[in-house]
């Protein structure tokens, strides 16, 4: 046995020691400690009278490892005296420590499930009654918390076990049963005005657990009316709404369709109560009250629309839902309700769309009124606070407020599913009366909330077919803009309009001034620039007679630093669709001269010595070289390698394209750099992203250009190997590998590049292993082991050869990466190859398992023979079932069994 002062020692060092190592080192022997057979008796010495608090938690947890983890230890006649023993300890420590109570509970509860139902039929009602024949009533204050205790964390238990799919449905059978037994116990304390609020607390959560099992609404609809009850008291108010809304989430609550329509009412009796504290601006209240509305709202809405007979109470709780939706305030400073409802309307949008058409047709016009009531409350929520309150809010609360109003916006494109072409026209209404009303003073908020709507719809909705487009497309340049919050939503507004302006490119000539004006204001930097990207991505086709407006702006604000780096790559990728769509001989004019600024400061960089002030500049000038040779494309090919149709090489008489011109010309510029730079992965990245981008754009049409760039990437990566330039060079062998003009080349470069790596690998461990982890990501290792490999072992003799050669070195390589010697975050990995193993050559890997496995010390000293053993017999027949064994495993090794960081 283990000395009992040795556990006592390592959970002193455990509890105390400073020493992160030592802690470490004790935490690892106590997890051995427990797995041992000596943990069933030491364990009770550690629940002493005399015994720390920390040491008896240790030891309550002991025992619930030993009973949940290591069961078959005991023999049956040995149940019943660990039933009394562990009774007894529960009602010793019914008084606290509240933390080795609890894991007192859960080691019962969890000796409950291994005796239910043969050799302990109703453990419920044995609780209940307690060690007297007779029932109690009521039971003292501090059994009544025990009891308590035991009936909440014994559904928990039962959740969180690792059951066999047919024990699970046995238990939760008879569990189920037990509810007569739980349910009057449960009304009764919370009922009784004598009983304190930690018991009706208690009562609560339990109630919340046991309605996981499944337990009928009809069998508890008393009790969650009792919850309701329970609202009124402000001890109770939030434990209550948790359990009202756990009740009511559970999907299997449609089975009691009566018990479900008569909670409407009962939900709706808080209607007032619900207004009375939005008016005084009790959040708390509101929100929870909000909660269980939606809660049935939202989970039974297709059940309760088909019951015609509750049509009016449906309808009365579906405006209630609204009024939350509205809750007075700003979201997230004053309300936090509001954001609850969202989902809900898509829900009873979807639930309407989906009955059959009598039913359906009945129902809009039903709701209709609804849904042009949410918009109204939509753009009274979506409003921004007046500028000086919004102002002092944090950035947290602007980043909530602004994810919220993106929650809306998918929101108003449902509304648009039951209301349509009638919501824009309504927009469009309100809109033209606040920019062309006689006053003409309306606040800004409300223009803004009005574009945003337009927004919304526009984004996804297509309205090429709305009459009200070519009148707010007029309406843009009268507004009057004070505000930035404003000229960023007229901003989104146009860009949502992209597709619209491209089949009526006639309305260009009025929006475009208003983006290019926003291109030059720093504020607007990333609304205008998305929206000038959009247009001239949808409407390239149309903007010959704006081309030179466009690029001169364009020009004049990346020389003047008017914007952040990722918004100039945005506005080079516009450009790029501009140029496209030039006549192909006003192209590279265009093309050299918009670049000429750039590739003389890029020379000025590449004249100076490498230093950390010089490499972002040279690092963004080659990314807008990238950014624009994304877009460039004047020969409009597929979209992606994936799609695109091999095309002939270009002949030799045919103009080279004007992206090939332009880095034929700064080539030698480039390689200057990479003289300077070629220890630097970054710029090196930098540099091959210029040539990658235009091999996936040009495709063949970047023919010319593969004898120098294959001499160029064969230079680097032998110089100093990188990703980057394999990353290219895969690119170049997808493309031109098959063209015999090119062939010779390519085939070059796949030469030197083998060469080197070979090399790099001849030079040791020391070398390889850095580099390795450069050219090479671990997924990919595991990814051909588990796909080319162990598939192919029966089908090629070369590849079978190879696995029966090396196959017991893998093995053993993987078993001890598992046993501790890698990361936790590569055990997937591990388990993928296995598996494809097990499936693959089964019998070989049952060898080199029970091989590999012999030795005691292998691959842990912390797991025994029999748990090796164990580990190799585990049924492993899918992709699940192996993942969760090895991960098991793998914490046995390590001594993390058991232990909180093992659930991480």
């Amino acid at each position: 046995m283990l000395p009992l002062v040795c556990v006592s020692q390592a959970l002193q060092q455990l509890y105390y020691d400073p020493d992160m190592e030592q802690k470490n080192a004790a935490q690892r022997w106590l997890t051995q400690a427990q797995a041992s057979p000596q943990a069933w008796h030491f364990c009770w010495a550690l629940l002493g009278p005399d015994k720390l608090p920390e040491v008896q938690f240790f030891g309550a947890s002991t025992l619930h490892t030993k009973i949940s983890h290591h069961w078959a230890d005991l023999q049956p006649d040995q149940h019943p005296g660990l039933r009394t023993q562990l009774l007894s300890h529960v009602l010793r420590f019914s008084s606290g420590p509240r933390m080795v109570l609890t894991r007192l509970c859960v080691a019962l509860a969890s000796l409950a499930l291994n005796l239910v139902p043969q050799a302990w039929p109703k453990p419920v009602a044995d609780l209940v009654r307690g060690p007297q024949e007779g029932p109690q009533e009521p039971p003292p204050h501090a059994r009544c918390l025990v009891l308590l205790e035991l009936l909440t964390v014994l559904p928990e238990e039962f959740q969180s076990s690792r059951l066999a799919q047919a024990r699970r449905a046995q238990l939760r059978e008879a569990l189920a049963g037990e509810w007569a037994t739980v349910c009057p116990l449960l009304r009764r304390l919370l009922q009784s005005p004598d009983s304190p609020g930690p018991v009706k607390q208690r009562v609560l959560r339990c109630l919340s657990g046991w309605t996981a099992l499944g337990v009928a609404l009809e069998e508890s609809r008393g009790l969650v009316e009792d919850c309701f009850s329970a609202l009124g008291d402000a001890e109770l108010f939030d434990a209550a709404v948790e359990t009202i809304v756990t009740v009511l989430s559970q999907p299997d609550c449609q089975r009691c369709r009566a018990a479900l329509g008569g909670l409407i009412p009962v939900v709706l009796g808080l209607r007032e109560r619900l207004e009375a504290a939005a008016g005084a601006g009790d959040m708390e209240t509101t929100h929870g009250i909000c909660r269980i509305a939606v809660a049935l709202g939202e989970t039974h809405s297709r059940v309760l629309l088909e019951q015609v007979d509750l049509w009016q109470d449906y309808l009365a709780l579906v405006n209630m839902i609204l009024f939350c939706t509205g809750t007075p305030g700003h979201y997230p400073v004053s309300e936090t309700s509001s954001s609850l409802t969202l989902t809900f309307w898509y829900t009873l949008q979807d639930d309407i769309m989906s009955l059959e058409e009598e039913r359906q047709a009945l129902y809009l016009s039903v709701y209709r009124e609804v849904y042009v009531r949410l918009v109204e409350v939509l753009l009274q929520k979506a409003h921004y606070a007046p500028e000086e309150e919004y102002a002092s809010w944090s950035v947290d609360d602007k980043e909530q407020f602004r994810t919220y109003r993106v929650d809306i916006s998918d929101t108003l494109m449902y509304v648009y599913e039951m209301l349509g072409a009638e919501l824009l026209s309504s927009l469009y209404e309100r809109l033209g009366g606040l920019v062309l009303g006689p006053g003409r003073g309306a606040a800004w908020q409300d223009i803004e909330a009005l574009l945003f709507g337009f927004q919304s719809i526009a984004e996804t909705i297509d309205v090429n077919y709305s009459d009200v487009i070519p009148g707010l497309i007029g309406l843009l340049p009268r507004i009057s803009i004070s505000t930035v919050l404003l000229a960023d939503t007229v901003m989104y507004t146009i860009g949502s309009l992209a597709e619209w302006l491209a089949d009526h490119p006639v309305m260009l000539v009025k929006i475009l001034p208003m983006v290019l004006q926003g291109l030059a204001k720093p504020e607007l930097s990333v609304s205008s620039v998305s929206t000038l990207k959009r247009i001239c991505r949808e409407c390239q086709h149309d903007l010959a007679p704006y081309a030179h407006d466009i690029i001169r702006v364009s020009q004049d604000v990346l020389l003047g630093d008017v914007h952040k780096s990722s918004q100039c790559m945005w506005l080079m990728q516009g450009v790029g669709f501009l140029l496209s769509s030039l006549p192909v001989e006003a192209v590279l004019g265009s093309l050299q001269s918009f670049l000429s600024p750039h590739i003389q400061r890029l020379e000025s960089l590449a004249q100076q010595q490498p230093c950390p002030s010089s490499k972002p500049s040279i690092i963004h000038i080659l990314g807008l070289l990238s950014s624009l040779f994304t877009t460039l494309d004047i020969n409009r090919h597929a979209p992606s390698l994936e799609t695109a149709v091999p095309a002939p090489p270009t002949p030799p008489q045919a103009p080279h394209n004007p992206v090939v011109v332009v880095l034929q010309q700064v080539l030698t510029l480039i390689q200057n750099i990479l003289s300077k730079w070629l220890n630097d992965s970054e710029v090196v990245e930098a540099v091959c992203g210029v040539f990658e981008k235009s091999v996936r754009t040009l495709l063949h049409g970047f023919g010319p250009m593969v004898p120098q760039l294959s001499a160029m990437l064969g230079q680097i990566y032998c110089t100093y190997p990188q990703s980057s330039a394999l990353d290219l060079t895969r690119q170049m062998v997808h493309i031109f590998a098959a063209e015999r003009e090119f062939f010779s080349p390519v085939q070059d470069l796949v030469k030197v590049l083998t060469s080197a790596t070979l090399a790099i690998f001849q030079q040791g461990n020391k070398r390889w292993g850095q580099i390795l982890s450069v050219i090479i990501s671990c997924s990919d290792v595991f990814y051909v082991l588990q796909t080319e490999l162990f598939p192919r072992f029966k089908d090629l003799p070369a590849v079978g050869a190879v696995v029966l050669s090396e196959g017991r070195l893998l093995v053993q390589t993987l078993l001890q990466a598992v046993g501790g010697e890698a990361p936790r975050s590569l055990g997937d990995h591990f388990s993928e190859v296995l598996f494809s193993m097990n499936r693959n050559c089964v019998g070989l890997l049952a060898r080199w398992l029970e091989e590999t496995l012999q030795d005691p010390t292998f691959p842990s000293t912390l797991v025994s023979i029999q748990q090796k053993d164990a580990f190799r017999q585990r049924e492993q027949t899918n992709r699940r079932q192996v993942k969760d064994v090895v991960k098991e495993f793998s914490l046995l090794c390590r001594g993390q069994q058991g232990v909180g960081y093992s659930t991480q």
